[in-house]
Protein backbone atom coordinates (compact mmCIF):
# COMPACT_ATOMS: atom_id res chain seq x y z
CA UNK A 1 0.00 0.00 0.00
CA UNK A 2 1.49 3.57 -0.82
CA UNK A 3 -0.19 6.64 1.84
CA UNK A 4 -0.23 9.71 0.56
CA UNK A 5 -0.93 12.61 2.17
CA UNK A 6 -2.19 15.85 0.38
CA UNK A 7 -2.10 19.22 2.35
CA UNK A 8 -4.66 21.63 1.35
CA UNK A 9 -8.20 20.30 0.39
CA UNK A 10 -9.23 23.34 -2.22
CA UNK A 11 -10.19 22.17 -5.61
CA UNK A 12 -7.09 21.54 -6.84
CA UNK A 13 -6.07 19.37 -4.03
CA UNK A 14 -9.63 17.88 -3.66
CA UNK A 15 -9.19 17.02 -7.16
CA UNK A 16 -5.90 14.94 -6.54
CA UNK A 17 -7.12 13.32 -3.03
CA UNK A 18 -9.86 12.17 -5.11
CA UNK A 19 -8.24 11.07 -8.61
CA UNK A 20 -5.45 9.10 -6.47
CA UNK A 21 -8.08 7.14 -4.47
CA UNK A 22 -8.59 5.24 -7.87
CA UNK A 23 -5.32 4.02 -8.41
CA UNK A 24 -4.99 0.73 -6.79
CA UNK A 25 -3.20 0.17 -3.91
CA UNK A 26 -3.37 3.56 -2.78
CA UNK A 27 -4.53 5.23 0.97
CA UNK A 28 -4.95 8.82 0.30
CA UNK A 29 -5.29 11.18 3.16
CA UNK A 30 -6.26 15.18 3.11
CA UNK A 31 -5.73 17.42 5.33
CA UNK A 32 -7.63 21.64 5.44
CA UNK A 33 -8.43 23.95 7.90
CA UNK A 34 -11.84 24.05 6.75
CA UNK A 35 -13.72 22.15 9.39
CA UNK A 36 -17.25 22.08 7.34
CA UNK A 37 -15.43 20.66 3.81
CA UNK A 38 -13.64 18.27 5.84
CA UNK A 39 -16.48 16.77 8.24
CA UNK A 40 -18.19 16.17 4.75
CA UNK A 41 -15.55 14.13 3.54
CA UNK A 42 -15.93 12.35 6.25
CA UNK A 43 -19.47 11.65 6.62
CA UNK A 44 -19.94 11.26 2.45
CA UNK A 45 -16.50 11.31 1.10
CA UNK A 46 -15.15 13.67 -1.59
CA UNK A 47 -17.83 14.17 -4.68
CA UNK A 48 -16.84 15.03 -8.04
CA UNK A 49 -18.40 16.83 -10.43
CA UNK A 50 -18.33 18.11 -13.69
CA UNK A 51 -15.64 16.28 -16.69
CA UNK A 52 -15.19 13.22 -14.16
CA UNK A 53 -18.37 11.84 -11.84
CA UNK A 54 -17.62 9.62 -8.60
CA UNK A 55 -17.15 9.84 -4.73
CA UNK A 56 -13.86 9.00 -3.18
CA UNK A 57 -13.27 7.35 0.44
CA UNK A 58 -10.90 10.15 1.44
CA UNK A 59 -9.04 10.37 5.20
CA UNK A 60 -10.01 13.94 6.07
CA UNK A 61 -8.23 15.68 9.08
CA UNK A 62 -7.86 19.59 10.02
CA UNK A 63 -5.05 18.82 12.31
CA UNK A 64 -1.94 17.39 10.82
CA UNK A 65 -0.83 15.98 13.92
CA UNK A 66 -3.32 13.11 13.10
CA UNK A 67 -1.91 12.34 9.92
CA UNK A 68 0.27 8.10 10.25
CA UNK A 69 3.68 8.06 8.00
CA UNK A 70 3.36 8.94 4.12
CA UNK A 71 5.47 7.83 1.36
CA UNK A 72 4.36 10.92 -0.50
CA UNK A 73 3.07 14.05 -0.04
CA UNK A 74 1.19 16.70 -1.93
CA UNK A 75 1.30 20.18 -1.49
CA UNK A 76 -1.77 22.10 -2.79
CA UNK A 77 -2.35 24.97 -0.18
CA UNK A 78 -1.92 28.64 -1.33
CA UNK A 79 1.69 29.49 -1.54
CA UNK A 80 1.86 32.08 1.46
CA UNK A 81 0.52 28.67 3.58
CA UNK A 82 3.52 26.53 2.33
CA UNK A 83 5.62 26.44 5.45
CA UNK A 84 2.85 26.43 7.57
CA UNK A 85 1.42 23.54 6.17
CA UNK A 86 4.75 21.59 6.12
CA UNK A 87 5.98 22.22 9.18
CA UNK A 88 2.48 20.68 10.30
CA UNK A 89 2.94 17.24 8.70
CA UNK A 90 6.54 16.84 8.93
CA UNK A 91 6.22 14.12 11.29
CA UNK A 92 4.18 12.08 9.13
CA UNK A 93 6.14 13.34 5.97
CA UNK A 94 9.75 13.32 6.82
CA UNK A 95 10.44 9.78 5.15
CA UNK A 96 8.63 11.34 2.21
CA UNK A 97 8.75 12.63 -1.18
CA UNK A 98 6.49 15.54 -1.68
CA UNK A 99 5.76 17.59 -4.80
CA UNK A 100 3.99 20.95 -5.06
CA UNK A 101 1.67 21.68 -7.44
CA UNK A 102 0.67 25.08 -6.42
CA UNK A 103 1.26 28.69 -8.49
CA UNK A 104 4.17 30.26 -8.60
CA UNK A 105 7.77 30.05 -7.83
CA UNK A 106 9.41 29.49 -4.84
CA UNK A 107 7.34 26.81 -3.23
CA UNK A 108 9.76 24.08 -3.40
CA UNK A 109 12.20 26.13 -1.87
CA UNK A 110 10.01 26.09 1.50
CA UNK A 111 9.34 22.75 1.37
CA UNK A 112 13.17 21.75 1.18
CA UNK A 113 13.89 24.07 4.07
CA UNK A 114 12.12 21.38 5.85
CA UNK A 115 11.93 18.37 4.04
CA UNK A 116 14.67 16.30 2.20
CA UNK A 117 13.08 15.31 -0.95
CA UNK A 118 11.48 17.14 -2.72
CA UNK A 119 9.55 16.86 -6.55
CA UNK A 120 8.95 20.26 -8.49
CA UNK A 121 5.64 19.73 -10.19
CA UNK A 122 3.55 22.07 -12.35
CA UNK A 123 -0.20 21.76 -13.53
CA UNK A 124 -3.06 23.11 -15.87
CA UNK A 125 -5.99 21.25 -14.10
CA UNK A 126 -8.67 23.21 -13.23
CA UNK A 127 -12.20 23.23 -10.71
CA UNK A 128 -13.69 24.69 -7.96
CA UNK A 129 -15.07 23.16 -4.45
CA UNK A 130 -18.48 23.91 -4.69
CA UNK A 131 -20.04 23.23 -1.63
CA UNK A 132 -18.09 21.31 1.37
CA UNK A 133 -17.43 18.07 0.63
CA UNK A 134 -17.67 18.35 -3.11
CA UNK A 135 -15.54 19.66 -6.10
CA UNK A 136 -15.93 20.18 -10.04
CA UNK A 137 -13.73 19.00 -12.21
CA UNK A 138 -13.58 21.76 -15.09
CA UNK A 139 -10.53 20.90 -17.04
CA UNK A 140 -8.26 17.73 -17.02
CA UNK A 141 -4.80 19.63 -18.13
CA UNK A 142 -1.67 17.44 -17.45
CA UNK A 143 0.38 17.50 -14.71
CA UNK A 144 4.80 17.93 -15.22
CA UNK A 145 6.74 16.37 -12.33
CA UNK A 146 10.69 16.26 -11.99
CA UNK A 147 13.14 16.80 -9.29
CA UNK A 148 14.04 19.70 -7.37
CA UNK A 149 17.54 19.94 -7.91
CA UNK A 150 18.70 21.23 -4.59
CA UNK A 151 16.86 18.70 -2.53
CA UNK A 152 15.50 16.18 -5.73
CA UNK A 153 13.57 12.92 -4.37
CA UNK A 154 14.88 9.79 -6.33
CA UNK A 155 13.89 8.98 -9.47
CA UNK A 156 11.79 5.47 -8.35
CA UNK A 157 9.82 8.13 -6.25
CA UNK A 158 9.06 10.45 -9.06
CA UNK A 159 7.89 7.70 -11.52
CA UNK A 160 5.95 6.03 -8.63
CA UNK A 161 3.56 9.49 -8.02
CA UNK A 162 3.70 9.60 -11.99
CA UNK A 163 2.28 6.22 -12.54
CA UNK A 164 -0.31 6.67 -9.61
CA UNK A 165 -1.61 9.90 -10.64
CA UNK A 166 -2.06 8.40 -14.37
CA UNK A 167 -3.52 5.49 -12.85
CA UNK A 168 -6.12 7.56 -10.90
CA UNK A 169 -7.07 9.74 -14.57
CA UNK A 170 -4.89 12.46 -14.16
CA UNK A 171 -2.48 12.60 -17.22
CA UNK A 172 1.50 13.08 -15.58
CA UNK A 173 4.69 13.12 -17.37
CA UNK A 174 7.85 12.62 -15.49
CA UNK A 175 10.94 14.46 -16.91
CA UNK A 176 14.85 15.11 -15.49
CA UNK A 177 14.24 19.00 -16.00
CA UNK A 178 10.71 20.46 -15.59
CA UNK A 179 11.64 23.68 -15.10
CA UNK A 180 9.90 24.54 -19.11
CA UNK A 181 6.59 23.19 -18.15
CA UNK A 182 6.53 25.00 -14.57
CA UNK A 183 7.60 28.91 -16.29
CA UNK A 184 5.69 28.49 -19.09
CA UNK A 185 2.77 28.11 -16.66
CA UNK A 186 4.24 31.04 -14.50
CA UNK A 187 5.13 33.38 -17.45
CA UNK A 188 1.45 33.09 -18.67
CA UNK A 189 0.04 33.64 -14.85
CA UNK A 190 1.80 36.50 -14.22
CA UNK A 191 1.27 38.16 -17.71
CA UNK A 192 -2.75 37.79 -17.27
CA UNK A 193 -3.48 37.55 -13.53
CA UNK A 194 -2.73 40.63 -12.07
CA UNK A 195 -4.10 42.49 -14.67
CA UNK A 196 -7.40 40.82 -14.09
CA UNK A 197 -6.92 40.99 -10.48
CA UNK A 198 -6.22 45.24 -10.53
CA UNK A 199 -9.35 45.62 -13.04
CA UNK A 200 -11.50 43.23 -12.35
CA UNK A 201 -11.79 41.82 -15.69
CA UNK A 202 -11.44 38.14 -17.12
CA UNK A 203 -8.59 36.84 -18.92
CA UNK A 204 -10.40 36.82 -21.70
CA UNK A 205 -11.31 41.00 -21.34
CA UNK A 206 -8.03 41.54 -20.44
CA UNK A 207 -5.87 39.95 -23.91
CA UNK A 208 -8.30 41.19 -25.95
CA UNK A 209 -8.33 45.05 -24.51
CA UNK A 210 -5.69 46.83 -26.55
CA UNK A 211 -4.07 48.97 -23.65
CA UNK A 212 -4.13 45.64 -21.64
CA UNK A 213 -2.74 43.40 -24.19
CA UNK A 214 0.23 45.63 -24.55
CA UNK A 215 0.91 45.32 -20.87
CA UNK A 216 0.51 41.66 -20.81
CA UNK A 217 3.28 41.62 -23.97
CA UNK A 218 5.54 43.46 -21.90
CA UNK A 219 5.27 41.27 -18.96
CA UNK A 220 5.71 38.16 -21.57
CA UNK A 221 8.57 39.54 -22.73
CA UNK A 222 10.53 40.16 -19.52
CA UNK A 223 9.80 36.68 -18.32
CA UNK A 224 11.23 35.74 -21.34
CA UNK A 225 14.14 37.53 -20.58
CA UNK A 226 14.82 36.14 -17.33
CA UNK A 227 14.02 32.51 -18.70
CA UNK A 228 16.92 33.20 -21.38
CA UNK A 229 19.59 34.21 -18.33
CA UNK A 230 18.84 31.41 -16.07
CA UNK A 231 18.74 28.60 -19.09
CA UNK A 232 15.03 27.76 -18.68
CA UNK A 233 13.48 26.60 -22.20
CA UNK A 234 9.84 27.39 -21.99
CA UNK A 235 7.54 24.43 -23.10
CA UNK A 236 5.75 26.69 -25.58
CA UNK A 237 5.27 30.47 -26.53
CA UNK A 238 2.98 31.99 -24.10
CA UNK A 239 1.74 34.09 -26.80
CA UNK A 240 0.10 30.76 -28.00
CA UNK A 241 -1.63 30.63 -24.68
CA UNK A 242 -3.02 34.04 -24.32
CA UNK A 243 -4.51 33.31 -27.49
CA UNK A 244 -5.75 30.03 -26.63
CA UNK A 245 -7.23 31.87 -23.22
CA UNK A 246 -9.24 33.98 -25.57
CA UNK A 247 -10.68 31.46 -27.81
CA UNK A 248 -11.10 28.76 -24.49
CA UNK A 249 -11.12 30.66 -21.14
CA UNK A 250 -12.75 34.13 -22.22
CA UNK A 251 -14.78 34.05 -18.91
CA UNK A 252 -12.39 33.10 -16.69
CA UNK A 253 -11.29 34.50 -13.21
CA UNK A 254 -7.88 33.87 -12.77
CA UNK A 255 -7.29 32.93 -8.77
CA UNK A 256 -5.38 36.02 -8.43
CA UNK A 257 -8.96 38.09 -9.40
CA UNK A 258 -11.28 35.95 -7.02
CA UNK A 259 -9.01 36.09 -4.17
CA UNK A 260 -9.30 40.04 -4.75
CA UNK A 261 -13.09 39.83 -4.45
CA UNK A 262 -13.05 38.24 -1.40
CA UNK A 263 -10.70 40.36 0.03
CA UNK A 264 -7.69 37.19 0.76
CA UNK A 265 -3.76 38.15 0.36
CA UNK A 266 -2.97 37.17 -3.49
CA UNK A 267 0.32 34.73 -4.69
CA UNK A 268 1.62 37.85 -6.21
CA UNK A 269 4.55 37.25 -4.34
CA UNK A 270 5.40 33.59 -6.00
CA UNK A 271 4.06 35.08 -9.45
CA UNK A 272 5.56 38.00 -10.96
CA UNK A 273 7.62 38.47 -7.61
CA UNK A 274 9.17 35.22 -8.38
CA UNK A 275 9.81 36.33 -11.50
CA UNK A 276 11.39 39.63 -10.52
CA UNK A 277 13.52 37.63 -7.66
CA UNK A 278 14.81 35.03 -10.56
CA UNK A 279 15.88 38.18 -12.81
CA UNK A 280 17.58 40.00 -9.61
CA UNK A 281 20.23 36.56 -8.95
CA UNK A 282 20.70 36.86 -13.01
CA UNK A 283 20.94 40.34 -13.52
CA UNK A 284 18.14 41.03 -15.66
CA UNK A 285 15.55 43.87 -14.91
CA UNK A 286 12.05 43.28 -14.48
CA UNK A 287 10.36 46.43 -13.91
CA UNK A 288 6.75 45.65 -15.11
CA UNK A 289 6.77 42.72 -13.00
CA UNK A 290 7.93 45.04 -9.98
CA UNK A 291 5.14 47.06 -10.89
CA UNK A 292 2.58 44.48 -10.79
CA UNK A 293 4.03 43.12 -7.20
CA UNK A 294 3.60 47.20 -5.95
CA UNK A 295 0.03 47.62 -7.48
CA UNK A 296 -1.10 44.09 -6.65
CA UNK A 297 0.01 44.71 -2.64
CA UNK A 298 -0.87 48.20 -2.40
CA UNK A 299 -4.57 47.23 -2.95
CA UNK A 300 -3.81 44.94 -0.30
CA UNK A 301 -2.73 47.39 2.15
CA UNK A 302 -5.94 49.46 1.12
CA UNK A 303 -7.94 46.30 2.62
CA UNK A 304 -6.78 47.18 6.29
CA UNK A 305 -7.99 50.64 6.46
CA UNK A 306 -11.15 50.96 8.66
Amino acid sequence: MTRIAVLGCGAIGSLYAAHLTRAPGVEVWAVDPWAEHIEAIRDHGLRVTGLAEFTAAVHALTDAAGLPPCDLGIVATKAQHTSAAVEAARDALKDAAVVSVQNGIGNEEAIAELLPRVIRGTIVTAGAVTAPGTVRYDAPGDTWIGPFEPSPARPDEIALLADLLNRGGLTTHALPDVRGPQWTKVVFNAATSPLSALTGLTVGEVCTDHGLRAQVLRLIEEAESVCERSGITLARDPRDAVEEAVLEAYGHKPSMLQDVLARRTTEIAVLNGGIAAEGRRNGVPTPAHDAMVALVRGLERSWERP
